[in-house]
């Protein structure tokens, strides 16, 4: 018998990348989109661990070390890095404390939002007809009323609880994610794929779950990154206003509406937690930006 010659070596995985792991690499390429990362999980782990991340407690108060400039600063008392506010307590531990509040109103409320808007989208472009008129006109009711000042009327007839504030906010913000879906779903409903899953038989809740969602939800994903710092701001006006979560829980809203008042001696009460809303909005701007780039086919990347 011949000598049977010896099997090649086994080629390396070659397999690609899923598309979420291209992406994530695209990201991890652009400087703008690491540094919003960066301060979204910062942001992130506060709101989480906030006892972990905290120099002072963020409830102590102490009248004697009341409206006191950051602590290096003349004035300044050790161990307060931003200062205190007019009760003596720790601005740096309460803009830690305050981001779980403004991350969990805000993360749910576009929660909410996404999961009415894209289903009333999906049904307003893909079945059409009576019910798409019908989802426009509700659509176009709501959006004529002033968002801000539509969820302020509701917070103060229901009462400023969270769970009051998540729900009203989110579904202040479902028409914009509607109208989202539905012009993704108008611009692919006549697609051959979808032609080809009616072909077959599949039902239309199949069609719109398994065909046409799953390549609209990049669109989705970039348009909930920017409504979340929407959120963001939204949730610091309510605060704000009073109509947010309720003291002693800090929110960074109404840390600056403490602060205002006492602006000609201490300004740290309210610039700080203005830079921190400041912060999580542009960092939610980035990545959104450059979600949008990452998730877009038709742009070339390096």
């Amino acid at each position: 018998m011949t000598d049977q010659p010896a099997p090649a070596p086994a080629a390396p995985d070659a397999r690609p990348r899923g598309q979420w792991g291209l992406v994530f690499g695209r990201l991890m390429r652009k400087p703008a989109a690491i540094f919003g990362l960066a301060i979204l999980l910062l942001f992130i782990a506060w709101a989480l661990f906030p006892a972990l991340f905290s120099p002072q407690d963020a409830y102590a108060q102490s009248l004697v070390r009341r409206l006191r400039p950051p602590s290096f600063l003349d004035r300044g008392v050790d161990g307060y890095l931003l200062g205190t506010d007019h009760l003596g307590r720790d601005i740096l531990s309460r803009i830690i404390h305050g981001a779980r509040v403004t991350l969990l109103v805000s993360f749910f409320a576009v929660l909410i939002a996404s999961v009415v808007g894209i289903w009333a989208g999906l049904l307003a472009g893909f079945v059409g007809g009576t019910t798409d008129a019908v989802i426009l006109r509700l659509i176009d009711m709501q959006l004529a009323f002033p968002v801000v000042l539509l969820v302020i009327a509701l917070v103060a007839v229901l009462g400023p609880s969270v769970t009051n504030l998540i729900i009203l906010m989110g579904l202040s913000a479902w028409p914009r994610f509607a109208r989202i879906v539905r012009g993704s779903v108008l611009s692919v409903r006549g697609l051959e794929y979808v032609d080809a899953a009616r072909s077959i038989g599949a039902g239309r809740s199949r069609i719109l779950v398994h065909h046409i969602l799953p390549n609209i939800l990049s669109a989705i994903i970039v348009y909930a990154s920017f409504e979340l710092a929407r959120m963001v701001l939204l949730e610091a006006t309510l605060s704000f206003l009073g109509l947010g979560v309720q003291p002693p829980t800090p929110t960074w809203g109404g840390m600056i509406n403490d602060g205002k008042n006492y602006l000609s001696i201490s300004w740290a009460a309210s610039l700080f937690p203005g830079i921190a809303i400041a912060l999580i909005v542009l960092a939610l701007n980035l990545l959104g930006d450059e979600l949008r780039d990452a998730l877009d086919p038709q742009l070339s990347h390096d």
